[in-house]
Order: C-alpha cells, then structure tokens, then sequence
C-alpha cells in the first residue's frame, strides 16, 4: 500500500519528537497504534463480510445452473406420470409381460417405470420350533 521503509519512520518519530515533546510523545504513540489497530480490524471485516457475499453468489450461481441442467422434480413427475400411464391400463403394467397382448414392448423409460412398481412376494410357511427344555433353559439336541 503505502513504501515506508526505516528512514521514512526514523523521520517521522524525530518530528513527533520535536513537536509533541518528550512528555506526551508515549500517549501519542499509544493512541495512534490503537487507531491503526481498530481501523485494521474494520478493513478485516469489511474484507470477510465481502468475501462471504462473493462465495454466496457464486454458491446462488452454481445451484441456479445446477437447476437448470438436472431439475428434480421435472424427473420425479416424469418418473411418475410414465409409472401411471403404464399401470393404468391393466393394473400390471404393459411393460412387466402379460398385460399387452400385442407383445408391445416400451421405452427403456416406461420399462423402468414398470420395474419399480412394488411386486408382492408370497413367502413359503415357516414350520414351528421344537420346545425348549423348560429344566435347563436350553433347547433340545437333535
């Protein structure tokens, strides 16, 4: 900012010296590094407080484009009318086999679609545990 090198300041601390006097030059002195001390601390913040305005931006700019190029929800409505539009017509949907009798075949899209619909699964009976020992607490060897 400023080129102030040790002459310039041995200069001006003999100028000080002179007109202020020996007396009030260390008041002086104080007082004016605490100014220097404050106006630093302002220059500090005022940088940090622009500098989180700029990441800000730049963050408000990325999710902008981001949205722009990839929209979530237009993927989740599309996701969801192609799942509708291919369980409506037999309640299986065209694309799982059985339901068209044509053998149409859809988009890999609708196909997708058709594959994420819940599919019941029948699991086979469980046959019941042997009785536990009541005596022991342990169960029976085989």
């Amino acid at each position: 900012m400023f080129d102030v090198g040790f002459q310039e300041l041995v200069l001006i601390a003999l100028v000080a010296l002179l007109v202020v006097g020996p007396e009030r030059l260390p008041k002086l002195v104080r007082t004016a590094g605490h100014w220097l001390g404050r106006g630093r601390r302002v220059l500090g913040s005022v940088k940090a407080e622009i500098d989180r305005e700029i990441k800000a931006d730049e963050l408000k700019e990325i999710l902008r484009k981001q949205a722009a190029s990839n929209p979530i929800t237009s993927i989740l409505e599309d996701t969801a009318s192609l799942a509708s539009r291919s369980l409506s017509g037999t309640g299986l949907g065209t694309g799982i086999g059985g339901g068209d009798p044509g053998g149409h075949v859809e988009t890999a899209q609708g196909d997708a679609a058709a594959a994420a619909a819940p599919v019941p699964v029948q699991s086979a009976p469980v046959p019941p545990a042997a009785p536990a020992d009541v005596t022991s607490g342990l169960s029976p060897r085989a």
